[in-house]
């Protein structure tokens, strides 16, 4: 029984998975052990049965050698296969130990090493039983077989299993057990005496062989206790004298099973059980147990048939069960080459994806799918709703970094999903890249479960002395479950098939990175020889302007007295189109500088660059008689000189762009988050809501040059300085009501990335 302490008001099964069965440091009384060390074979512990049954003190034979009790004989051969490192040479081998007098003891002996790297030695009392002749067990395990490959499905051939095992064995019962996802098991097959009361189709709860239980036997396939009610006996010492631990017995077949099973066969009736253990792909798969109602001795020639047995007819099981998916894995592969032709065909792979038949839902038998992209869903068949599948998503990524997961039961690991069990209480999804997801769904499926006890009560609480006992449930009486919140299981085919398709979307993913990672490229390169281009142009349409107005001015002063008033205005016309060409080149000039290679970001104060802003302007500020107040500035990452810039935009359309009333122009800054964000508001003439976004294009104008003069390039210049600082620029205005102008600088900035990495800025020519 396992002991609770009684500050622990709600019993908890974890202690089960916590037990360290494996160094309970106790053996079944039925043989002995010997806890040897290498090479000497000293012994450092033995089983305190040696007394009773060789007359021998148990103290009297610890740090002697093992030859103390074997004869050189015996000695030299199992010394020989020692040293060849081949315990199967020696496995099992004729022991003779002399009990009193001239009396001899039989034993089988078996040697294992343990984890810690100790010799163990196993005795095994040597029956009157005859062993299998090879032949004999040849022939026998040769029907099996033959029965078996003539077993039309599954179930039938889990009855021939159990049939042919009950008669090598000659148990009272034998039952396949098979483990389901939950880590609960059902009883498939079954063949007993007929007076005893069936267990086929019972589900029996993950708590009747705790985690523990279920690691030994992937460890151990075969398992033998004799006599359940048999009381079992310690090792002396308890602890290894060299290690100062307990003795990992995880190998041993006479360790003894823990109280708590022991008292689970007792209130079953079972006198000596056989289990063989079913493992598939290095997993417990199930068990082949062997009841019996008295006690019940198994040769170990006899369990290494048996155990041979399981291993060959698990085989056969294994290819059965596969078989019987053969045609439904052919269906989903050919519906998997299906959607990745559709993917690799469209533009867009999720388009491949749900806009063809058969699409995603066929894949895996689901009634509904969502595929999480980019940050949006596409939908298709019954699905959660999308907040649902946002919250879904959250709690997927903190589930760990599998290729997959799955459910029939989402509702019992993430309560949220009650709400829309009807359409989600199955999951399979697989994670895509960047934390993307492709998720399937299937609806409730209300089931009645058979189980042998109520699950609920799997064990029962004692109370003796103040203390708390749990211990295994009396009844097995059928107990019939109602299950809700469950979708029908997940195959592993379709699981496969989920895995592979991802696959094939993360290879197609990346292939469409890599095309637009270098169409990207090309543009990058395009834009660059755009703006150098437009840098050359310029910097080099600069002095032929210049030359043309020195010479129209030199025109104007050696021939004024000749010129009439046509040719004086004419060449004002001149003098004022040389101008605004060489205006039109500054702002073209400081467009394609914007964002040059080279520029770092610096922590600038906002303040000194609003200064120089105002100190360019400070001839139009007294002009126009503007008033300018402004919040106290912060310190930010930044470009001083475009900062600069920025605000000399701003403030320069604000008093251009001025009403009857002289301008007033307040500059705000306020922290939001993880940016600063400015503001520069006017009570100028507004701005027409519907060309909000148009005032920010390249060239663009609302107005005539007659009205105000400019080149329509001052805001798409702050859009382009702004966007390289990583902020976002916008207008609130109305007409005759004044504007504001937003702009954001992310606190501590992002060190400016260089133009081969950064994402491609409206092209200079490219717009209007």
């Amino acid at each position: 029984m396992v002991e609770i302490g009684v500050q622990d008001n709600q019993l908890s099964l974890r202690q089960l998975d916590e037990q360290p069965i494996h160094i309970f440091s106790q053996i079944q009384p039925h043989g002995m052990l010997l806890v040897l060390e290498e090479p000497s074979l000293r012994i450092l512990q033995i089983s305190q049965n040696i007394e009773s049954i060789l007359g021998i003190s148990p103290d009297h034979m610890i740090h002697n050698p093992l030859a103390d009790l074997l004869d050189p004989f015996q000695m030299e051969r199992i010394e020989t296969g020692l040293k060849q490192d081949n315990l199967d040479f020696i496995n099992p081998t004729k022991i003779w130990m002399r009990i009193e007098g001239d009396d001899y003891a039989i034993f089988d002996g078996v040697f294992h090493r343990n984890s810690d790297g100790y010799l163990i030695l196993e005795l095994e009392p040597a029956t009157s039983q005859e062993n299998i002749p090879f032949l004999s067990f040849y022939h026998l395990a040769r029907v099996s077989i033959n029965q078996l490959e003539s077993s039309s499905n599954l179930r039938d051939f889990c009855q021939i299993i159990v049939k042919e095992v009950r008669k090598v064995t000659g148990f009272d019962r034998v039952m396949l057990y098979k483990f389901d996802e939950d880590g609960h098991g059902e009883v498939i097959a079954e063949e007993k005496r007929e007076e005893m009361e069936p267990y086929l189709g019972l589900h029996y709860p993950e708590s009747d062989i705790p985690k523990p239980a279920r690691r030994m036997f992937s460890s151990n396939w075969i398992r033998l206790i004799p006599d359940a009610a048999a009381e079992p006996v310690k090792l002396f010492p308890e602890v290894n004298p060299i290690s100062h631990r307990p003795t990992d017995l995880t190998g041993s077949i006479l360790r003894s099973a823990s109280p708590c099973h022991l008292q689970y066969l007792h209130n079953m009736g079972v006198g000596s059980s056989l289990t063989i253990s079913l493992i598939k792909e290095g997993k417990l798969w199930g068990l082949i147990a062997c009841h019996h109602l008295t006690t019940k001795y198994v040769s170990y020639e006899l369990r290494k048939a048996c155990e041979f047995l399981g291993r060959v007819i698990f085989s056969e099981l294994s290819e059965r069960e596969e078989t019987e998916d053969y045609d439904y894995r052919i269906k989903l592969t050919y519906i998997q080459s299906a959607l990745i032709d559709y993917m690799a065909q469209a533009e867009n792979f999720i388009d491949g994806l749900i806009k063809h038949q058969p699409n995603l839902l066929d894949l895996t038998n689901a009634q509904g799918a969502a595929i999480y992209f980019g940050g949006e869903f596409t939908l298709i068949g019954e699905t959660p709703a999308e907040e649902d599948l946002n919250f879904l998503i959250q709690w997927l990524r903190k589930q760990g970094e599998e290729e997959a997961f799955y459910t029939d039961s989402l509702p019992q690991i993430y309560s949220d999903a009650e709400r829309f069990k009807a359409v989600g209480s199955g999951l399979l999804a697989i994670p895509i890249s960047n934390k993307n997801y492709v998720l399937w769904f299937r609806p409730e499926v209300i089931q009645t479960v058979k189980w042998g006890g109520n699950p609920r009560q799997a064990f029962e609480t004692t109370h003796s002395d103040g203390q708390v006992f749990l211990s295994p449930r009396k009844s097995f009486e059928q107990w019939k479950e109602t299950v809700r919140l469950k979708s029908l299981p997940w195959k592993q085919v379709e699981i496969k098939a989920a895995l592979e398709l991802r696959k094939a979307i993360i290879n197609i993913v990346l292939r469409q990175a890599d095309e637009l990672a270098q169409l990207a490229h090309d543009l990058e390169r395009s834009n660059a020889e755009l703006k150098k281009f437009a840098y050359v142009a310029s910097h080099d349409l600069q002095e032929p302007l210049n030359q043309v107005a020195n010479y129209v001015q030199l025109l104007e002063m050696r021939y004024q007295k000749a010129l009439d008033d046509d040719a004086r205005e004419f060449i004002t016309y001149a003098v004022e189109g040389v101008s605004l060409m060489q205006t039109l080149i500054d702002d073209v000039l400081a467009y394609s500088k914007v964002d040059m290679q080279g520029i770092e970001f610096q922590f600038t104060e906002v303040e000194t660059a609003l200064d120089r802003a105002l100190s360019n302007l400070r001839k139009r500020i007294a002009e126009s008689r503007t008033t300018i107040t402004h919040d106290p500035m912060p310190t930010v990452m930044a470009d001083s000189t475009q900062l600069m810039q920025l605000f000399q935009n701003l403030i320069g359309n604000a008093i251009k762009f001025r009403s009857e009333k002289p301008p007033e122009i307040h500059i705000g800054a306020q922290r939001i988050e993880d940016a600063w964000l400015f503001s520069v508001q006017d009570n100028g003439i507004g701005i027409d809501a519907q060309f909000a976004e148009r005032i920010f294009i390249i060239f663009q104008r609302l107005h005539t040059r007659d009205e105000y003069p400019g080149t329509g390039m001052g805001l798409a210049i702050c859009k382009k300085i702004v966007e390289c600082h990583r902020g976002k620029i916008w207008v609130e205005s109305e007409l005759d009501q004044g504007s504001t102008f937003y702009f954001t600088i992310p606190v501590g900035g992002r060190e400016r990335e260089r133009r081969n990495g950064r994402k491609i800025q409206n092209d200079l020519f490219g717009r209007g």
